[in-house]
Protein backbone atom coordinates (compact mmCIF):
# COMPACT_ATOMS: atom_id res chain seq x y z
CA UNK A 1 0.00 0.00 0.00
CA UNK A 2 1.05 3.62 -0.22
CA UNK A 3 -0.11 7.13 0.56
CA UNK A 4 0.64 10.22 -1.52
CA UNK A 5 -0.82 13.71 -1.25
CA UNK A 6 -0.33 16.77 -3.46
CA UNK A 7 -1.65 20.25 -2.70
CA UNK A 8 -2.16 23.23 -5.06
CA UNK A 9 -2.13 26.68 -3.47
CA UNK A 10 -1.85 30.27 -4.62
CA UNK A 11 1.67 30.25 -3.18
CA UNK A 12 2.78 27.04 -4.86
CA UNK A 13 2.63 23.26 -4.60
CA UNK A 14 3.29 20.66 -1.90
CA UNK A 15 4.00 16.98 -2.62
CA UNK A 16 4.41 14.22 -0.03
CA UNK A 17 4.75 10.45 -0.44
CA UNK A 18 5.66 7.45 1.65
CA UNK A 19 7.93 4.68 0.38
CA UNK A 20 6.50 1.36 1.58
CA UNK A 21 5.46 -1.36 -0.83
CA UNK A 22 4.12 -4.71 0.30
CA UNK A 23 2.86 -7.91 -1.26
CA UNK A 24 1.79 -9.60 1.95
CA UNK A 25 3.29 -9.43 5.42
CA UNK A 26 6.46 -11.27 4.38
CA UNK A 27 7.27 -9.04 1.40
CA UNK A 28 7.63 -5.46 2.61
CA UNK A 29 10.08 -3.25 0.71
CA UNK A 30 11.01 0.38 0.26
CA UNK A 31 10.44 2.01 -3.13
CA UNK A 32 10.15 5.73 -3.69
CA UNK A 33 6.81 6.89 -5.14
CA UNK A 34 7.98 10.38 -6.20
CA UNK A 35 9.88 11.53 -9.29
CA UNK A 36 11.09 15.11 -9.88
CA UNK A 37 11.75 16.53 -13.38
CA UNK A 38 13.39 19.95 -13.61
CA UNK A 39 14.77 22.30 -16.26
CA UNK A 40 15.75 25.28 -14.16
CA UNK A 41 14.10 28.47 -15.26
CA UNK A 42 11.82 26.60 -17.68
CA UNK A 43 9.84 23.83 -15.95
CA UNK A 44 9.47 21.95 -12.68
CA UNK A 45 7.36 18.77 -12.60
CA UNK A 46 6.61 16.15 -9.93
CA UNK A 47 5.04 12.72 -10.40
CA UNK A 48 3.51 10.65 -7.57
CA UNK A 49 2.47 7.04 -8.11
CA UNK A 50 0.40 4.38 -6.37
CA UNK A 51 -0.91 0.97 -7.35
CA UNK A 52 0.93 -1.90 -9.02
CA UNK A 53 4.64 -1.17 -8.66
CA UNK A 54 5.70 -2.82 -11.93
CA UNK A 55 3.18 -0.71 -13.85
CA UNK A 56 4.11 2.59 -12.20
CA UNK A 57 7.84 1.93 -12.67
CA UNK A 58 7.27 1.22 -16.36
CA UNK A 59 5.22 4.40 -16.75
CA UNK A 60 7.93 6.47 -15.05
CA UNK A 61 10.63 5.01 -17.31
CA UNK A 62 8.66 5.55 -20.52
CA UNK A 63 7.53 9.05 -19.54
CA UNK A 64 11.02 10.46 -19.95
CA UNK A 65 11.04 9.60 -23.68
CA UNK A 66 7.31 9.35 -24.53
CA UNK A 67 6.26 11.52 -27.48
CA UNK A 68 2.94 12.85 -28.76
CA UNK A 69 2.36 13.98 -32.31
CA UNK A 70 1.94 17.74 -32.60
CA UNK A 71 -1.36 18.42 -34.40
CA UNK A 72 0.13 21.63 -35.83
CA UNK A 73 3.03 19.83 -37.50
CA UNK A 74 5.67 20.86 -34.98
CA UNK A 75 8.22 18.58 -33.30
CA UNK A 76 6.87 15.70 -31.18
CA UNK A 77 5.63 16.79 -27.74
CA UNK A 78 7.44 15.46 -24.67
CA UNK A 79 7.42 16.47 -21.01
CA UNK A 80 10.64 18.38 -21.78
CA UNK A 81 9.18 20.65 -24.47
CA UNK A 82 5.43 20.70 -23.68
CA UNK A 83 4.17 24.29 -23.63
CA UNK A 84 1.68 23.67 -20.80
CA UNK A 85 1.06 21.29 -17.92
CA UNK A 86 -2.03 20.08 -19.79
CA UNK A 87 0.16 19.01 -22.71
CA UNK A 88 2.67 17.38 -20.36
CA UNK A 89 -0.14 15.47 -18.67
CA UNK A 90 -1.38 14.26 -22.05
CA UNK A 91 2.12 12.84 -22.58
CA UNK A 92 1.82 11.04 -19.23
CA UNK A 93 -1.55 9.62 -20.31
CA UNK A 94 0.06 8.32 -23.49
CA UNK A 95 2.77 6.64 -21.40
CA UNK A 96 0.12 4.91 -19.27
CA UNK A 97 -1.71 3.67 -22.38
CA UNK A 98 1.61 2.54 -23.89
CA UNK A 99 2.24 0.31 -20.87
CA UNK A 100 -1.33 -1.00 -20.98
CA UNK A 101 -1.07 -1.89 -24.67
CA UNK A 102 2.24 -3.64 -24.03
CA UNK A 103 1.46 -5.47 -20.75
CA UNK A 104 -2.31 -5.33 -20.20
CA UNK A 105 -3.27 -8.66 -21.77
CA UNK A 106 -0.39 -10.53 -20.11
CA UNK A 107 -1.36 -9.09 -16.73
CA UNK A 108 -4.99 -10.06 -17.33
CA UNK A 109 -4.00 -13.65 -18.14
CA UNK A 110 -2.07 -13.73 -14.87
CA UNK A 111 -5.10 -12.45 -12.95
CA UNK A 112 -3.49 -9.07 -12.21
CA UNK A 113 -5.52 -5.87 -12.57
CA UNK A 114 -4.01 -2.95 -14.46
CA UNK A 115 -3.95 -0.76 -11.35
CA UNK A 116 -2.12 2.55 -11.55
CA UNK A 117 -2.98 5.91 -9.93
CA UNK A 118 -0.85 8.98 -10.56
CA UNK A 119 -0.68 12.62 -9.50
CA UNK A 120 1.26 14.95 -11.79
CA UNK A 121 1.86 18.60 -11.04
CA UNK A 122 4.24 21.48 -11.48
CA UNK A 123 4.75 24.63 -13.48
CA UNK A 124 5.92 25.40 -17.00
CA UNK A 125 7.06 28.93 -17.85
CA UNK A 126 4.19 31.05 -19.14
CA UNK A 127 1.42 29.62 -16.97
CA UNK A 128 0.52 29.15 -13.31
CA UNK A 129 1.23 25.94 -11.36
CA UNK A 130 -1.24 23.14 -12.10
CA UNK A 131 -2.05 19.77 -10.57
CA UNK A 132 -3.65 16.68 -12.17
CA UNK A 133 -4.78 13.23 -11.05
CA UNK A 134 -4.57 10.41 -13.59
CA UNK A 135 -6.36 7.08 -13.66
CA UNK A 136 -5.47 3.67 -15.09
CA UNK A 137 -7.07 4.45 -18.46
CA UNK A 138 -4.84 7.48 -18.97
CA UNK A 139 -7.67 9.96 -18.40
CA UNK A 140 -7.24 12.74 -15.85
CA UNK A 141 -8.82 15.57 -13.87
CA UNK A 142 -7.38 18.88 -12.66
CA UNK A 143 -7.34 20.35 -9.15
CA UNK A 144 -9.53 23.42 -8.62
CA UNK A 145 -9.97 26.09 -5.94
CA UNK A 146 -12.81 23.99 -4.52
CA UNK A 147 -10.66 20.85 -4.47
CA UNK A 148 -7.08 22.05 -3.94
CA UNK A 149 -5.52 18.65 -3.24
CA UNK A 150 -5.35 15.09 -4.52
CA UNK A 151 -4.65 11.86 -2.63
CA UNK A 152 -3.79 8.44 -4.00
CA UNK A 153 -3.32 5.15 -2.19
CA UNK A 154 -4.53 4.82 1.42
CA UNK A 155 -6.35 8.16 1.47
CA UNK A 156 -9.10 7.89 4.08
CA UNK A 157 -7.13 8.35 7.31
CA UNK A 158 -5.37 11.53 6.21
CA UNK A 159 -8.33 13.25 4.55
CA UNK A 160 -10.12 14.91 7.53
CA UNK A 161 -7.29 17.28 8.45
CA UNK A 162 -6.84 18.33 4.80
CA UNK A 163 -10.55 19.15 4.53
CA UNK A 164 -10.50 21.21 7.71
CA UNK A 165 -7.30 23.18 7.09
CA UNK A 166 -6.59 23.72 3.40
CA UNK A 167 -7.78 26.57 1.20
CA UNK A 168 -6.04 28.09 -1.84
CA UNK A 169 -4.80 30.90 0.45
CA UNK A 170 -3.03 28.55 2.89
CA UNK A 171 0.70 29.44 3.18
CA UNK A 172 3.11 26.85 1.77
CA UNK A 173 4.80 25.87 5.02
CA UNK A 174 1.44 25.57 6.77
CA UNK A 175 0.25 23.30 3.98
CA UNK A 176 3.44 21.22 4.30
CA UNK A 177 2.73 20.85 8.01
CA UNK A 178 -0.85 19.84 7.21
CA UNK A 179 0.39 17.22 4.74
CA UNK A 180 2.74 15.78 7.38
CA UNK A 181 -0.09 15.59 9.92
CA UNK A 182 -2.20 13.86 7.27
CA UNK A 183 0.63 11.38 6.69
CA UNK A 184 1.07 10.82 10.44
CA UNK A 185 -2.63 9.94 10.76
CA UNK A 186 -2.19 7.41 7.97
CA UNK A 187 0.99 5.94 9.43
CA UNK A 188 -0.77 5.56 12.79
CA UNK A 189 -3.73 3.65 11.34
CA UNK A 190 -2.22 1.61 8.52
CA UNK A 191 0.99 -0.40 8.85
CA UNK A 192 1.23 -0.82 5.07
CA UNK A 193 2.23 2.86 4.79
CA UNK A 194 5.71 3.58 6.06
CA UNK A 195 8.80 5.76 6.31
CA UNK A 196 10.89 7.25 4.85
CA UNK A 197 8.85 10.08 3.31
CA UNK A 198 9.68 12.35 0.38
CA UNK A 199 8.57 15.99 0.67
CA UNK A 200 8.74 18.73 -1.97
CA UNK A 201 7.58 22.32 -1.39
CA UNK A 202 7.56 24.44 -4.57
CA UNK A 203 7.14 28.25 -4.74
CA UNK A 204 5.01 29.68 -7.55
CA UNK A 205 7.10 31.04 -10.47
CA UNK A 206 10.39 29.68 -9.09
CA UNK A 207 10.67 27.14 -11.95
CA UNK A 208 13.15 25.25 -9.80
CA UNK A 209 13.06 23.79 -6.31
CA UNK A 210 15.59 22.96 -3.62
CA UNK A 211 13.02 22.48 -0.84
CA UNK A 212 13.24 18.70 -1.11
CA UNK A 213 13.54 16.51 1.99
CA UNK A 214 13.72 12.83 2.84
CA UNK A 215 12.14 12.20 6.25
CA UNK A 216 12.97 9.07 8.24
CA UNK A 217 12.29 7.98 11.82
CA UNK A 218 15.16 10.14 13.08
CA UNK A 219 13.87 13.41 11.61
CA UNK A 220 13.49 15.79 14.55
CA UNK A 221 10.77 17.97 13.02
CA UNK A 222 8.55 15.07 12.00
CA UNK A 223 8.99 13.44 15.41
CA UNK A 224 7.88 16.73 16.99
CA UNK A 225 4.84 16.93 14.66
CA UNK A 226 3.80 13.36 15.50
CA UNK A 227 4.19 13.87 19.25
CA UNK A 228 2.53 17.30 19.33
CA UNK A 229 -0.40 16.27 17.13
CA UNK A 230 -1.08 13.24 19.30
CA UNK A 231 -0.89 15.28 22.52
CA UNK A 232 -3.11 18.09 21.18
CA UNK A 233 -5.71 15.64 19.92
CA UNK A 234 -5.85 14.04 23.34
CA UNK A 235 -6.16 17.45 25.01
CA UNK A 236 -8.96 18.48 22.63
CA UNK A 237 -10.75 15.18 23.27
CA UNK A 238 -10.43 15.56 27.05
CA UNK A 239 -11.79 19.13 26.87
CA UNK A 240 -15.13 17.93 25.45
CA UNK A 241 -17.72 17.10 28.11
CA UNK A 242 -18.86 13.49 28.40
CA UNK A 243 -22.51 12.92 27.35
CA UNK A 244 -25.17 13.12 30.09
CA UNK A 245 -28.02 10.62 30.06
CA UNK A 246 -30.56 12.65 32.05
CA UNK A 247 -33.22 14.49 30.03
CA UNK A 248 -32.81 18.22 29.67
CA UNK A 249 -31.92 21.09 27.38
CA UNK A 250 -28.27 21.31 28.31
CA UNK A 251 -25.81 21.10 25.42
CA UNK A 252 -24.17 18.04 26.91
CA UNK A 253 -27.39 16.05 27.31
CA UNK A 254 -27.49 13.17 24.86
CA UNK A 255 -31.29 12.94 25.32
CA UNK A 256 -32.74 16.45 24.98
CA UNK A 257 -36.39 16.99 25.90
CA UNK A 258 -37.35 18.60 22.60
CA UNK A 259 -36.30 16.43 19.70
CA UNK A 260 -38.00 14.89 16.69
CA UNK A 261 -35.61 11.94 16.82
CA UNK A 262 -36.82 9.07 19.00
CA UNK A 263 -34.71 6.19 20.37
CA UNK A 264 -35.10 2.80 18.74
CA UNK A 265 -37.70 0.46 20.24
CA UNK A 266 -36.52 -2.53 22.23
CA UNK A 267 -37.86 -5.94 21.24
CA UNK A 268 -38.92 -7.67 24.45
CA UNK A 269 -40.84 -10.69 23.14
CA UNK A 270 -41.88 -12.46 19.94
CA UNK A 271 -45.07 -10.39 19.66
CA UNK A 272 -43.34 -6.99 19.56
CA UNK A 273 -44.07 -5.14 16.34
CA UNK A 274 -41.18 -3.31 14.63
Amino acid sequence: MTYCVAIKLNAGLVFLSDSRTNAGLDHISTFRKMMVYEKRGERFLVLLSAGNLSISQSVREILQTQQLEDENGGPPITIWNAKSMFEATRVLGAAVRHVYERDGKALERAGVDFNCSLVFGGQIAGESPRLFQMYSAGNFIEATAETPYFQIGEAKYGKPVLDRVLTPRTPLNEAAKCALVSMDSTLKSNLSVGLPLDLVVYDTDALQCDNIACIDEHNAYFRMVRSTWGDKLRQAFDSIDDPRWDHGNAADSIQPTHSHAKPIKKITDSQTML
